[in-house]
């Protein structure tokens, strides 16, 4: 246990300073725009008056080194300003726009690994057989329908055609599967090779033959024994593509009308409301942060190995 402590310990550590990173480059966005930012957000129309006092909202009449200790005190405190379009606080808009995201990635997640986890042992067991050639074709296939094209072809077959789903929105789960399905075809794709070739790689080691010949069930030895160790990897995986899907929801939540955090950082944009686009960012990469974190963490409980 103080192994594993100290262990976690030190990933900690190793978080800060991409904590750091993270926030410094969503507050050095508005610098490094081209052109004055207030001057964009307001138009060009704009009086030197409006101009003057929206500046001096932001505190951009400031020194660059008070901007960043403010921006740095806003964001310890909770406070990531204000947006100009909305009229409401960046932190208030997140908290009602994040549980969406989340429970789409979350959601995208599971259809994910309860299509990849069965159909990669199955490949894994009978390779080069016809079962490992048809989840090899149908993974290829999942593979070339990037977010933008399999959405609308679901929505024209199963929301349109077949009148299954609802088209767009959110509400029950009914509007939910529709673009879970969206963002996790292709990560099935992807996992269910890894998991077909860390498999494979467990499978052909001399534990699973010792634990196959002291007459093991095959039930346990693939699932107890092989699966387990094989997991590390695929939780590496996990963890990479987690933030993936997370960018990948801008995409999706557009098609779907989904009210997460991509369709707002995706109108925060539109609208040139660099306070709510920093916020947006600054919840996505400390998200992905956190879900690194987490995978670490996972190492330990999944591989006593690593906590030794």
């Amino acid at each position: 246990m103080r192994r594993a402590l100290r262990a976690l310990g030190g990933r900690l550590l190793y978080t800060v300073p991409v904590v750091w990173l993270v926030v410094s480059l969503v507050f050095l966005l508005i610098h490094l725009v081209p052109g004055d930012p207030v001057q964009q957000m307001l138009g060009e129309g704009a009086r030197a008056g409006d101009i003057a006092l929206l500046r001096h909202q932001y505190g951009l009449d400031q020194p660059l080194g008070t901007q960043y200790w403010l921006y740095w005190r806003g964001v310890v405190h909770g406070n990531l300003g204000q947006s100009i379009r909305l009229n409401d606080s960046v932190t208030h808009l997140l908290l009602l726009r994040y549980p969406y995201t989340f429970v789409l990635t979350a959601a995208a997640l599971l259809f994910a690994l309860l299509l990849a986890l069965p159909a990669g042992i199955t490949a894994a067991l009978h390779r080069n057989r016809w079962q490992d050639q048809v989840l090899g074709v149908v993974s290829l296939f999942g593979l070339s329908f990037p977010a933008f094209a399999l959405g609308p072809m679901l929505i024209l077959l199963v929301s349109i055609r077949l009148g299954w789903l609802p088209v767009s929105g959110a509400g029950g789960p009914q509007y939910l599967l529709l673009p879970a399905v969206t963002m996790g075809s292709a990560l099935a794709a992807i996992l269910t090779r890894m998991v077909r070739t860390s498999m494979l790689e467990e499978l052909g080691q001399d534990y699973i033959r010792t634990a196959r010949a002291k007459g093991l069930p095959e039930h346990t030895v693939v699932y107890r024994h092989a699966l387990r160790n094989a997991m590390i990897p695929i939780l590496t995986l996990l963890g990479l593509q987690f933030g993936a899907l997370l960018a990948g929801a801008i995409v999706t939540e557009m098609i779907f009308s989904w009210p997460g955090v991509g369709r707002l950082t995706v109108s925060a944009i539109s609208n040139r409301d660099y306070a709510l686009v920093q916020g947006c960012l600054l919840a996505i990469g400390l998200t992905y942060v956190l879900v690194n974190l987490l995978t670490d963490v996972l190492y330990l409980l999944v591989n006593p190995r690593i906590r030794g």
